[in-house]
Formats: structure tokens, sequence, C-alpha cells
């Protein structure tokens, strides 16, 4: 029993981030308000951002400037650029998928998904 502990405590991050893109796949899945699925694709963004910066992560790696010692071990800082990048596409992008919503709440009343799509069959409906 103890070994399985020390091996759930040597990975929680990994653990935390599957826990974080469930709980936001399950916003996005099961909610019909487009609020709250903005919010559940942010926190599936942020699960996935976490992962790539925890495999990013060397034990005792330091930044790389090199000093000449050949024993020194580096973290390599790509992974963190990339989700630096990742992270303002993301806020740019949650932007505009927040405009569409206040459009669509302008538009047609409701950000419900359920009653979007009646309004939508009711228009097509009485185009007919």
């Amino acid at each position: 029993m103890s070994s399985l502990l020390d091996a759930f405590l040597g990975q929680w991050n990994y653990f935390l981030v599957i826990l974080l893109m469930m709980i936001g796949f399950y916003a996005v899945i099961a909610r019909g308000n487009m609020v709250k699925k903005m919010v559940g694709l942010n926190i599936f963004q942020t699960s996935v951002f976490m992962l790539y910066i925890s495999m990013g992560k060397i034990s005792e790696g330091t930044a790389p400037i090199l000093t000449g010692d050949a024993a020194t071990v580096y973290s390599n800082p790509l992974p963190h650029v990339l989700i630096l990048t990742a992270i303002v596409v993301g806020v740019a992008t949650t932007a505009v998928g927040y405009a569409l919503i206040i459009r669509i709440q302008e538009s047609f009343d409701t950000i419900e998904d359920d009653d979007i799509i009646l309004l939508m069959e009711d228009e097509t409906e009485g185009a007919q």
C-alpha cells in the first residue's frame, strides 16, 4: 500500500491534470449554457497547459545559461515558451467566444443551446 501512495505522490501533477480535464470536458458536454461551456473550455485548456509545463520540468535543472561546467543539467525552455504563446492565443479566442455569446444573446435573447435550436427550427418552419 505504501508503494501505491508513493507512486501517487510522485505523479500528483498528472492526476491533477486528468481531474481538471474531466471537469472541463464535463462542463462542455453536460451544460447548455454557453458561458458555462466557455468556462469549461478554459478549464480544459488550463489542464493542457499544466500537462505540458509539468512534462517540461527537469529535476534540479537550471536555466540554459552556459557556464562551461559539463555536469550542469539544463531545463528545456521550449515547452514553457510554447505554453506562453498558447496562453496568449487562448485569451484571444476566449474573448472572441464571449463576443459571439453576446451577439447570440442580442439576437435570440438567450444563451441556452436548446432554446436557440428551438428558435431556429421555428424560424425555418415559418420561412417555408
